[in-house]
């Protein structure tokens, strides 16, 4: 009895070690974000009004994740095809979001499309067929970071599509997505929105921080300089592509947390879901075989124990 104490003992420590290494997973990719402040807690005014905070959002982006969960076994279970448009000017936190919308799903059920730029036998096709080979399919959520909206935005503003090219994509791009919601796919179409100043303190940070200055590509340095060509280019896309079928939905991404929170919480609502009974889960016990020998590994085979 005293033994079997201690193994569970021993279990529960270990699983505690393990629920904490996956809250460091979450702290890990908060501290790229959070670096700078981070450094910066003891020169803070009010440094445990900072943590309390903190300690706020990581307990409610947790809630959010679960739901989410959630969620993706309502998808798997009911067929649904789930297509998700993250749009918005450069350094706006579509990635980040993307990131914890993701980071506990499975990835073979809610996976990310982010195309680069066409090739040279892409630019002959019909433009949105790049797009359709990546639509999801019953039971899955696809989550495109960047889309046919492309046309509508970098390519229209830095002369990449022709004015024709333009005009065309406009009057096919509503129909076009009218046929995705009529075979069955839930289009929601999110544009992150910036303001001027905050984009420019995130660029220099992006410039002087070398873990984060291969976010900037020399077309997002242009885009900084044309912001008001992206900003009529912006109006003009929501004045004709925002249908009752496929209608846009703007986050405020001035506070990233906010903003990230605020997309988890609103994509869960437009998908009415419900708890799936999952079977119960047996461990199986392992096969033992008599004469079995487990052969010692080669000591030049194993990576170097350097930590």
């Amino acid at each position: 009895m005293i033994e079997d104490d201690a193994e569970h003992a021993a279990m529960l420590a270990r699983v505690k070690a393990e629920v904490a290494d996956s809250f460091d997973e979450e702290l890990e990719l908060e501290f790229d974000d959070e670096r700078m402040s981070g450094l910066l807690d003891d020169m803070a005014a009010d440094p445990e009004a900072q943590a309390k905070a903190r300690q706020g959002y990581f307990k409610e982006l947790f809630r959010l994740q679960h739901e989410l969960v959630r969620l993706q076994s309502w998808v798997q279970s009911k067929g649904l095809k789930v297509l998700v448009l993250f749009e918005g000017r450069d350094s706006a936190g579509k990635g980040g979001s993307i990131k914890r919308i993701t980071q506990r799903l499975n990835p073979r059920v809610a996976r990310v499309v982010a195309l680069p730029a066409p090739s040279e036998r892409e630019r002959t096709q019909w433009y949105f067929q790049r797009y359709v080979a990546h639509l999801p399919s019953a039971g899955e959520i696809v989550l495109f970071d960047r889309s046919w909206y492309n046309r509508a935005g970098v390519e229209r503003v830095m002369g990449f599509a022709s004015p024709t090219q333009v005009e065309d994509f406009f009057n096919d791009v509503t129909e076009f997505e009218r046929m995705l919601v009529r075979s069955g796919i839930v289009l929601i179409k999110y544009w992150f929105s910036i303001s001027d100043e905050e984009q420019e303190f995130r660029f220099n940070m992006r410039i002087h921080d070398p873990l984060k200055q291969w976010k900037l590509s020399p077309m997002d340095l242009e885009s900084r300089r044309r912001w008001e060509d992206y900003t009529a280019a912006k109006e003009e896309m929501f004045q004709r592509t925002h249908i009752p079928e496929a209608r846009w939905w703007v986050v405020d991404g001035d506070d990233k947390k906010r903003a990230r929170l605020n997309c988890i919480s609103h994509l869960l609502d437009q998908i009415p879901y419900e708890d799936i009974e999952q079977p119960e889960i047996v461990l199986p016990e392992r096969e033992r075989h008599e004469g079995y020998v487990r052969h010692p590994v080669p000591p030049d085979l194993y990576v170097p124990p350097r930590y």
